[in-house]
Parts: structure tokens; sequence; C-alpha cells
């Protein structure tokens, strides 16, 4: 996947995710008929996570730093996980915040492909959310933020 913003050194890095379910719910629905995997080309993957940066409001995407966007097909562990961010979110840089690796946003096509992959249009909604979900988090935006604001 193309980064979409310069990159640096990394120094530290710190984790969140965007689990859309519960492990209990998420093996629920994952058993369910409705919800079968789906095999889905990467480009339609792609163009929606380019769709999700190129919508960004300006003065939102002028201030992104340091990041780079990929798409993987599952984080080991955790197959509810729909996107993570690793980085040092923007709120937390200070002047030693120096030749860093860039933050890495990565998308998870299987998750994404289980639960939306029967309707491309509901797919290519639910990644460009994710993408904004984890662009909030490069910004400081926690979970619990997004929650009380009902961004989550």
């Amino acid at each position: 996947m193309d980064a979409w913003f310069s990159s640096a050194h990394r120094r530290h890095w710190q984790s969140r995710t965007r689990p859309l379910l519960s492990p209990a719910e998420w093996a629920h629905r994952a058993a369910s008929p409705y919800h079968r995997e789906t095999m889905i080309d990467d480009d339609i993957l792609a163009e929606a996570v380019q769709e999700a940066m190129d919508t960004l409001p300006e003065e939102l995407a002028a201030r992104i730093d340091n990041v780079t966007v990929e798409i993987a097909d599952e984080l080991p562990g955790r197959p509810w996980v729909l996107g993570l961010y690793r980085g040092v979110p923007l709120s937390s840089r200070g002047s030693g915040y120096t030749m860093a690796l860039p933050d890495r946003i990565t998308i998870y096509r299987r998750p994404l492909e289980r639960l939306f992959g029967h309707d491309p249009e509901l797919l290519r909604a639910e990644t460009i959310h994710t993408v904004h979900h984890e662009i909030a988090h490069h910004f400081g935006i926690t979970d619990e933020r997004l929650r009380e604001i009902d961004r989550y």
C-alpha cells in the first residue's frame, strides 16, 4: 500500500484498536450464515481507503504528519479488529519528536470482508469510517471520546 504522507524514523509505538464487536459477539456473527467471508478485490478496498483520505477536510488533511496507511489481512489473535493505529499521536508529540518512523494505520481486509463483503456499498462506507476512526487516534482522540461524541 502506498504511503500518503511523509516518513521518517520512529522511536516509540503506541497502539489503539477499533473493535466493532466484542469477541463473543464476533463469534456469534461469524457463525451466522448472513456474515460469510467474501473475498473482495484488493482494488476495491484500496479505492475506499484512498477515498477516505481524499474526503478528509482540508484543515485536517493538512495537519496529518508522518503517517502511512496500509492494508493487511488480519491482526493475529484479534480477528474482530477492523483497523489499528500505531504511533505517537500529534497531541503527544513534543520537541523531542524527531527522526521518527512513520505512524502506521493498518486496515484489516478479512474482518471487513466477513462483516460487509456481501454489500459493496456498505463495505466502502465501513472502510472509510474505519480509516477516519484511526486518523482520529492520530490526532490524539481516544475511543472513549469518540463514543462521547457519537463518532465511534
